[in-house]
């Protein structure tokens, strides 16, 4: 709990609260979100929730909490809970039933789906006052043309996609949805994900060009330098090591480091020297 100063002796001293009192989002009667913050009961400390209703196919909307850990526990019902590791770029999926968990790290992308109705969830964070970044805000507020332009997309398009999206989502679809997609729990996320890996691109090369050179049969090791060797010539960049991806992020190195990464170099074998010898 956080360090708290205040007066415990006052009248003003809250030590329980109606959830219901304090709804956050209301689809309709089936699915819905109350609140609790220490803006509700003013000794909670370092500690608030979210209690979440769905019925089969609501989403809890792909969203951030950019001040707090979410640690979801399911109470009734069951649930996908699905997180985009930013360090190994895997989407993850994490089915849960009554007496489960799944934590979602401060910062990272994830959303929540309802595979039964009448399923109750209790999302918990370590701040007084959860805060979320939803995914409807992001698209609805950054420019089409931008969207376009970044992503090579038909801006036309882009505009008539996401023109329906005219305020916060937070449990989709919305209820004035009339699009004829199936329910997102008749096509439920496979648990069983294979991991993302960079696509084998280099820079100035067609994709899926491999490097001429022979690959290490060692995966997660250095290349097998030999000392006073000529360096690689083969192109201008340098070795993998100690070397970023060029487009600038931090990728783990179980992907950077593999045979077959584009960023994968062997050093050349100097036969002069051999021959010398």
């Amino acid at each position: 709990m956080a360090t708290s100063y205040m007066d415990y002796t006052l009248p003003s001293t809250q030590f329980t609260y109606d959830l219901s009192k304090n709804p956050l989002f209301k689809k309709d009667e089936n699915n819905y979100i109350n609140s609790l913050s220490i803006n509700q009961l003013n000794t909670l400390g370092n500690t608030s929730l979210l209690d979440i209703f769905l019925s089969t196919g609501n989403v809890v909307e792909p969203h951030i909490h950019q001040n707090a850990t979410e640690l979801v526990y399911c109470i009734s019902g069951s649930a996908v809970v699905s997180l985009i590791n930013p360090f190994t770029n895997e989407l993850l999926h994490f089915p849960i039933t009554p007496g489960q968990v799944a934590n979602v790290p401060q910062g990272w992308w994830h959303y929540e789906v309802a595979t039964v109705d009448h399923t109750h969830l209790l999302a918990i964070f370590d701040a007084p006052v959860p805060e979320a970044i939803f995914g409807s805000d992001i698209l609805r507020l950054t420019p089409a043309k931008l969207l376009a332009y970044t992503y090579c997309l038909d801006e036309k398009k882009v505009q008539e996609a996401l023109a329906p999206i005219q305020k916060t989502v937070i449990i989709g679809p919305p209820a004035d949805c009339k699009t004829s997609t199936a329910p997102v729990s008749n096509s439920a996320p496979n648990v069983n994900h294979q991991p993302y890996v960079m696509p084998n691109v280099q820079p100035n090369m067609p994709p899926n060009t491999q490097p001429s050179m022979q690959p290490n049969t060692q995966p997660n090791m250095q290349p097998n330098a030999q000392p006073n060797m000529a360096p690689n010539t083969q192109s201008n960049m340098q070795p993998y090591v100690n070397r970023l991806p060029y487009w600038g992020t931090w990728v783990d190195p179980r992907i950077i480091h593999e045979p077959g990464c584009p960023y994968y170099r062997e050093l050349p074998v100097n036969t002069n020297i051999q021959e010398e010898r």
